[in-house]
Formats: C-alpha cells, sequence, structure tokens
C-alpha cells in the first residue's frame, strides 16, 4: 500500500503550510480567541480566496476542487501544526458532508457558500444524555415545523451562519431528521436561547435550549440522518485524528530543540539518556499515530462496519499517544510548560480536548472490541 502523497497533495500540503507559517501568529489567534469574536475573520477568507481549501472536499459543480479523505487528512494535519482555532473541521468536513449527501437544493447551494468563505455551518446533535441520544422533538403544525429541546457543546455555534440541526419527528420513529436554518447568534429567534462560552482550547461553543422555536417546512433536509450523522462523525473523528498528529509533530519538534538548548549541570539536558529514551517514546507513539490515522484516512469510503472499526482504532490511538506526547512534553519544559507565555501549553490544552472530541478514548476503545467481536 502506497502512502505517499501525490504532487498535488504535496502542493496543497506545503501551500498550506507556507500561508499558516507567515499569517497565522499563535499570539494573535490567541488574542482573537479570549478577547476578540473568537476566531480571525480574514485568516478564514485566506484560506477560502487565496488557497480555496474550504471546498477541498467539494465537487467541482459547487466550487469545490473534487478532493477526498487524503486532502482533509493533509489539511487537518497542517491546521494541527499551526494550531488553527477557525472552525474548518465543523464548517467543511462535518457540516459539509452532511449536506453533500442530500439532494436538497438549499444544501447545494450552501455548499457554495462555505466554499467561497462565507457561510460557516454548526452541527447541533449532542445533547445532556449522550451524543447518540435525541430527545428534541419536531411537530408539523401551522406548515411551520416547532423544535423543543436542548443541545450542548455545539462547537462553532457562536461564529456560525447556519445550524444543523437533528431532532425527531415523531416519538416512534427509529430515525432522526435533519433541519437547516439560517442563524445569527447574537440576535437569535424567538424560542431559541444561546448560551456561548470559550472552550479550555480557545474554542467556541454554545448550549442551545429550544423552546416552541418554529421553523418553515422547508428546512427539513431529510426525514432520516442516522446513516449520514454516523458516517460525519466517523469523518470528523478522522479529521481531528490527524489534526492531532499535526500538534504532536510540533510538539515533539519544539521539545527536541528545548531540550538541545536548556543547560543543566553544565551541559544541555538533552545529552541525559533518561530524557534522550523519554522523547523516542514520544516519537514511537507519534509514528502509531500517523499510521493510526492512515488507517482511518483509507476506509473512510468503505462499508460502514469497516469504517468505524478503522476509526475507533484510529481515535483510540491518538487518544493515548496525544496524553503521553503532550504530558511529557510539558514536563521536559519543566513548570513554564503550562504557561501562557510558551506555545507548548496552548498545544497541551489543544491535544487534551481532541481526546475526547467525536467520543473519548474509552468510547472508541468498547467500540472497537464491540465491532472485532466474533
Amino acid at each position: 500500500m502506497d502512502f505517499n502523497l501525490n504532487k498535488e497533495q504535496e502542493l496543497l500540503r506545503d501551500g498550506l503550510g507556507k500561508f499558516l507559517a507567515t499569517r497565522y501568529d499563535l499570539e494573535k489567534s490567541r488574542t482573537a480567541a479570549k478577547l476578540g469574536p473568537g476566531w480571525q475573520p480574514d485568516i478564514w477568507r485566506g484560506l477560502a480566496d487565496k488557497l480555496g481549501i474550504l471546498g477541498a472536499a467539494f465537487p467541482e459543480s459547487v466550487g469545490g476542487i473534487g478532493g477526498g479523505p487524503v486532502e482533509i487528512m493533509v489539511i487537518a494535519e497542517e491546521l494541527g501544526r499551526a494550531l488553527v482555532i477557525e472552525p474548518f473541521i465543523d464548517t467543511v468536513v462535518v457540516a459539509g458532508g452532511l449536506l453533500q449527501r442530500t439532494d436538497n437544493p438549499a444544501a447545494a447551494a450552501l455548499l457554495e457558500h462555505i466554499a467561497d468563505g462565507s457561510a460557516i455551518v454548526a452541527l447541533a446533535s449532542t445533547e445532556p444524555g449522550g451524543a447518540h441520544s435525541v430527545s428534541t422533538t419536531a411537530v408539523h403544525t401551522g406548515g411551520d415545523w416547532v423544535l423543543t429541546g436542548e443541545k450542548i457543546v455545539v462547537t462553532a455555534a457562536p461564529l456560525a451562519t447556519h445550524l444543523l440541526i437533528t431532532a425527531k419527528t415523531s416519538p416512534d420513529s427509529q430515525g432522526v431528521s435533519l433541519f437547516l436554518t439560517e442563524f445569527d447568534p447574537a440576535a437569535p429567534p424567538a424560542g431559541l436561547e444561546v448560551h456561548g462560552y470559550r472552550t479550555i482550547d480557545d474554542r467556541r461553543a454554545a448550549d442551545l435550549t429550544m423552546d416552541q422555536l418554529r421553523l418553515p417546512a422547508d428546512t427539513l433536509l431529510t426525514d432520516d440522518a442516522t446513516a449520514s450523522l454516523a458516517q460525519a462523525s466517523d469523518e470528523g473523528a478522522a479529521a481531528v485524528c490527524a489534526e492531532a498528529v499535526g500538534a504532536m509533530r510540533k510538539v515533539l519538534s519544539d521539545t527536541v530543540e528545548y531540550c538541545k538548548q536548556r543547560q543543566q549541570f553544565g551541559q544541555p539536558i538533552g545529552n541525559f539518556q533518561v530524557l534522550q529514551h523519554r522523547m523516542v517514546d514520544m516519537y514511537m507513539e507519534l509514528e502509531q499515530a500517523v499510521a493510526a490515522v492512515y488507517l482511518a484516512v483509507l476506509n473512510l469510503e468503505a462499508e460502514p462496519h469497516v469504517r468505524a472499526r478503522a476509526v475507533s482504532a484510529a481515535k483510540a490511538t491518538i487518544g493515548r499517544a496525544a496524553r503521553f506526547v503532550g504530558q511529557n512534553s510539558v514536563q521536559l519544559h519543566g513548570g513554564m510548560g503550562m504557561t501562557e507565555e510558551l506555545a507548548i501549553g496552548h498545544y497541551f490544552k489543544r491535544l487534551t480536548a481532541l481526546q475526547y472530541e467525536f467520543g473519548s478514548t474509552d468510547s472508541h476503545r468498547m467500540r472497537y472490541a464491540k465491532l472485532t467481536r466474533p
């Protein structure tokens, strides 16, 4: 099996890497996260206008470049290396995947706006009962849909122009319906309460409470999005795994460089064999993570059970590696490793959060065990 990137994919990686190296300043992005709007709109526009990567996995008919899972992996890894907080995975990978798998004309129109950078879409699916529990109801009355329920940790919602909302249109239905609506977090419609906040890794998220929220009849995208939602979750999980690989590459590189410079007992601490062994262990964890990401990415278009098994294997492997690499990088930097002034502390927070996105490490271990059981 060939794991080498083709020439176009290498150009995509190198072009994005150079763009982020010259235009994405970590201090500026953290200021935007903490004190500003939570992101940098000019960076988002640059990703669309200068690089065209917001349509990387979209068909050319909607302004995309016709790429696939490998292109998403390449992009996500570079975004992770630069610790980008803009909602690429939420909007392009998860929401974009859901929209592509519907035949609603509104979905195709929105894909064009995502590709040109004018739309940000957030998926509101997680509820207090768990990621796979859907108790939100949608009742058809008076020509409209009336939604009642609660969604939590809707990442990118405070930045979004549109929401995808999961709900059940019938108490007896086994499927989950999907609604698409325009959204203004600063002025939500009657019946929708938005509580926005900043997460530990400097992303923006919100909890949504719907109390008789009325949506037009044409906002229903599909009556049964169950299979599509499962695929979107696996695609999102594979993307955050690739993002974690990029972050771990940067963390390991910075840690090795620091150990070459930090002096103790008259010599660099990197000369001490016990620390060399620890950095080798970090490298081995990273390489296992890379292999697991390849496994997941190359199986994203396989049968659902094969895809799910590969993604869970990757997510569990990444969870272990991110924890090990993150904790050891902080320890090797000493107390300053957790300070705001040093980049390593910000990477550690993101690597910690990544372990729980799209399912925790333990939940994916259990799913993998279930899928491999005779």
